[in-house]
């Protein structure tokens, strides 16, 4: 089964929907009877026996109906998710295969309609109705981040950093006509990789569709950002640097993502400095975080380094666990002793068990990808400068609220982030797994209110404003180049605690590009920040 990715590509290049968005109400869709007793009750069993990979116990479906599994839906949003009060009530009658019904894009409320074609359809929809209508104080929804994934497409991601595609990762600088866009970044050993797709290339054309001004929309969101495995498509691309476009043609398959990248020491004269760019905090990201911390520990022939610059422009988020180990190997042990990582908030009726209530900062492996229980090694930093876009979210923005909750102080260079302090417990149900944002988090010192971003070089007491500079996402030179716009502000800030000076802005667009409102689109389940309880740990 495809993945979801309507609401997704919702957002990509269309720029002119329409507003809209449900009223809420108070009250609740549940019928009263629990989701535990609703749970694998399904419109299409898996076989007997199935085993889920990550608890290693048996589903255990039985026959049931889509009706049934919406009244689980019902039940679970109900009784799990932080602002269950807002949740307007929506009838299950309407969502029916073959059906229209609306459906809203979290990202911006924006409301359109769905056909829904078979049974994931109807039980994504009326999920997608099951959330929180409400703004924030700034105006942008106060949920964006409720959605599904079909539970073997998840498993395959979170474990395994596995998803479709070709191995580069798009940014959109304008999303209407004329469109602009460029490759953020590239994974190694990819199709994209092989075929020398870098940063700063500029897709022209997919399958014949011109990017810029084109009207199939389809083709162009299918092709950048959702592609299927298996199909072959034809880009015309202009590299960075070169007035030429080239043609390369290249088939969707699954792609091994690399969280971790480009980790090393900068050249003279700040070889004491650290660089690493950390993508996704997937369960791979564990061991590739150790090797990291440990590369950059030997530097120096062994002295190691006095700062870090750690490149989270592009990192969307994922296990909470993953943030709490980073977290710790930055500050260390004596930073950290008996300090608390991140304190949970549920809503008021929480039935999660007590050991979901606090994470820690680890100082041992949690065994995502790594064997459980090693001592994780530690750089022992009190300052730390991280490179941030509105890409930048969710587990990554707990690693900056964490390290800050515990005095270490944290220097913001590039865009606010995407401003998300809450987090999930996903849970499968009949092959889909349901994200619906059931805690809020809080540092050591008792702050999460970021609802809208950290902010660079912000002024005022108010928390989420950090001290650094505003930089717009230069796509002219590669990611660790001390030249980068990016990393040069930090170098810069590093040595004088001066920023560079803004350049001015030529053109609507670029305007925007100067603020660094760049974004890169891509799955919501690389923009979250997930619990996962293990044995003799609190929670990932």
């Amino acid at each position: 089964m495809k993945k979801n990715v309507f609401w997704i590509v919702l957002t990509l290049i269309l720029s002119s929907c329409g507003g809209g968005g449900s009223s809420s109400g108070s009250g609740s869709n549940s019928s009263g009877a629990s989701y535990a007793s609703l749970a694998a009750q399904c419109a299409a069993p898996r076989p007997a026996g199935t085993v889920d990979p990550v608890s290693h116990q048996a589903y255990n479906d039985t026959q049931g109906t889509l009706t049934t599994e919406m009244a689980w839906i019902a039940s679970y949003v109900s009784s799990t998710y932080l602002w269950y009060a807002d949740v307007p009530v929506v009838s299950s009658a309407p969502y029916q295969i073959n059906a229209t019904v609306n459906y809203v894009n979290p990202s911006n409320n924006r409301q359109s309609t769905k056909v829904l074609a078979n049974n994931y359809d109807v039980v994504d929809a009326y999920f997608n109705s099951q959330r929180s209508p409400l703004t924030t104080a700034s105006g942008k929804p106060k949920d964006q981040f409720h959605f599904t994934y079909p539970t073997s497409v998840w498993d395959s991601l979170s474990a395994s950093g596995i998803e479709t595609g070709f191995g580069f990762q798009v940014a959109l600088i304008a999303a209407s006509p004329p469109r602009v866009n460029y490759v953020a970044y590239t994974s190694p050993g990819t199709t994209a990789a092989q075929n020398n797709v870098q940063r700063g290339a500029q897709f022209i054309s997919v399958n014949g569709v011109d990017v810029a001004n084109g009207s199939d929309l389809a083709t162009l969101n299918e092709g950048l950002f959702a592609p299927i495995a298996g199909k072959q498509y034809t880009f015309v691309v202009l590299d960075q640097g070169s007035t030429v476009p080239r043609t390369i043609t290249m088939t969707a398959s699954n792609v091994s993502l690399t969280p971790v990248m480009n980790v090393g020491t900068l050249p003279a004269p700040n070889a004491a400095v650290g660089y690493m760019l950390f993508n996704d905090h997937l369960a791979t990201a564990e061991s590739e975080l150790i090797a990291a911390v440990n590369k950059l520990n030997a530097a120096n022939n062994g002295t190691g380094i006095r700062d870090l610059v750690l490149d989270i422009r592009y990192n969307g988020g994922g296990y909470l666990a993953i943030a709490s180990e980073l977290a710790y190997m930055i500050a260390g042990a004596p930073a950290t002793a008996g300090k608390t990582f991140e304190q949970e908030t549920f809503n008021n009726k929480n039935p999660f068990p007590s050991d979901t209530a606090a994470t820690p900062f680890y100082s041992q492996t949690v065994g995502l990808s790594a064997a459980a229980g090693q001592a994780l090694p530690q750089l022992g930093l009190s300052t730390v400068y991280v490179i941030t876009t509105g890409s930048t979210c969710s587990a990554s923005e707990a690693v900056i609220n964490g390290l800050r909750g515990i005095g270490v102080r944290v220097v913001q260079i590039g865009s606010t982030t995407c401003g998300k302090p809450y987090g999930f417990l996903p849970q499968d149900n009949c092959s889909t797994t349901y994200f619906t944002i059931q805690f809020e988090g809080v540092n050591n010192a008792g702050f999460g209110a970021y609802a809208d971003g950290f902010i660079p070089g912000g002024s005022g007491s108010a928390a989420n404003n950090l001290p650094g500079c505003v930089v717009a996402d230069d796509f002219t030179k590669q990611l660790g180049d001390p030249s980068e716009a990016n990393l040069a502000a930090a170098l810069q800030f590093r040595a004088n605690g001066t920023c560079p000076a803004a350049p001015t802005a030529s053109s609507k667009w670029m305007a925007r590009f100067m603020q660094g409102e760049s974004a890169l689109k891509r799955s919501p389940a690389r923009e979250n920040r997930i619990l996962r309880r293990i044995p003799q740990a609190s929670a990932i």
